[in-house]
């Protein structure tokens, strides 16, 4: 994920933790506040279907994704 504008902490936790398993809103709020202060955090890794599963309903909440390819 990437820093943006217009999502805030609690915004960001929410979708992660409603999103992703295994991820509580603790949890979300950490990676917040990572992405906040190095502009980016990895949030998930695996499979690229469900990546792309992930980043369809991440996106939907509005948040700023860039895939990595490793």
């Amino acid at each position: 994920m990437l820093n943006d504008d217009h999502n805030t902490f609690h915004g960001v936790a929410f979708a992660l933790s409603s999103v992703l398993p295994g991820v509580s809103f603790d949890r979300g709020m950490a990676l917040a506040n990572r992405i906040h202060n190095t502009g980016q955090a990895v949030v998930w890794s695996g499979h690229r279907e469900q990546a792309e599963h992930y980043w369809s309903q991440l996106a939907g909440y509005g948040l700023t994704l860039a895939p990595l390819e490793c």
